[in-house]
């Protein structure tokens, strides 16, 4: 099916250029609205999360990326934008995949409404990672490219896990996991030293394959 519909537009995002529109939610999904600007500069004794730590090597990088997007704290004090922000730094520094990835985090965070409902409830998620794998789908992708649409170094990773939450209801401990599957799509330079980057994201639980 085309790809699995281009995994959700990831693929078509890099081949077609960044996203003019915002890209609708899927169906049973939330979405916090994309930030509009860059992250604010840092201030003395302003609070920070944690940046997402950059490698040269793509499988590390990609799993970096998957655990920083789903590791939130609705009682950290930050917002949904201000998780968004951290793995937007390490976005395509050409700056041309920034709108369409600010779009594909929105679609994995809650709304900022349901992000006060959840903290009502303390409620907090990691991803805990069973399998990162290069579909086998990706070599067609990259097949069927036509030259300089993709980057030199650009590749997909697929990745498998399990995706927790816990929390607090009525003072009794509350904790839940489901089963969840996406693809990232990043670019490695492969010359000089600069690290890689996040191009990417498919829709959650429609990965390449």
């Amino acid at each position: 099916m085309i790809l699995v519909v281009l995994a959700g537009f990831g693929i078509y995002g890099l081949l077609a250029g960044p996203d003019r529109d915002h890209t609708p939610t899927p169906p049973g999904e939330t979405a916090s609205p994309a930030p509009s600007a860059p992250r604010e500069s840092w201030t003395p004794g302003r609070p920070q999360l944690p940046p997402v730590v950059q490698s040269r090597d793509a499988e590390t990088f990609a799993r970096n990326v998957a655990e920083a997007l789903f590791a939130w704290d609705t009682g950290s004090g930050f917002t949904p934008l201000d998780y968004t922000s951290v793995i937007l730094e390490v976005g395509d520094p050409s700056g041309q995949e920034q709108a369409g990835l600010a779009g594909d985090i929105a679609a994995y965070l809650p709304t900022q409404g349901a992000w006060l409902q959840l903290r009502q409830y303390a409620t907090r998620q990691y991803l805990m990672i069973d399998s990162i794998t290069i579909p086998e789908a990706w070599a067609d992708a990259v097949a069927r490219a036509q030259p300089g649409q993709l980057a030199p170094g650009t590749v997909a990773y697929t990745i498998e896990g399990t995706r927790h939450r816990d929390g607090m209801w009525n003072d009794d401990p509350q904790t839940s996991s489901i089963d969840v599957a996406f693809t990232v799509f990043i670019v490695c330079p492969p010359t000089g030293n600069d690290p890689c980057s996040l191009l990417r994201l498919s829709q959650l639980d429609n990965p390449l394959r």
